[in-house]
């Protein structure tokens, strides 16, 4: 069966990570994450990604996020090949949220 990545929208995304049903992993580099931050974010940049270092969900599903859904794709990916069942990210990431008028917040 093919790995595949499941969108969700950044309304989607903030409902289920405020119901405690998400856990949104951000995939950006520090210093993006530094800038502008998404709310109640986990970082654990891309270019270091290391399946492992994603804390354990306790229940919650992982989401992926990154600045525009490209990123968040890959770590979905790298995450299942990794054994892991981290299918959904954030489509349009970061611009995507802020175009939804979602908060976000600075100094990670």
């Amino acid at each position: 069966m093919a790995n595949q990545v499941q969108d969700l929208t950044p309304e989607d995304v903030s409902k289920g990570v405020a119901e405690g049903r998400y856990l949104l992993v951000d995939v950006r580099e520090p210093n993006e994450v530094e800038a502008e931050a998404y709310p109640y974010g986990v970082v654990v940049p891309l270019s270091t990604f290391d399946p492992a270092a994603i804390p354990d969900p306790a229940g919650k599903e992982v989401v992926f996020a990154c600045r525009s859904g490209k990123r968040s794709v890959t770590a979905s990916l790298a995450a299942q090949a990794a054994g892991l069942p981290y299918d959904k990210h954030l489509a349009g990431g970061m611009l995507g949220w802020k175009a939804a008028g979602l908060p976000s917040k600075v100094g990670g």
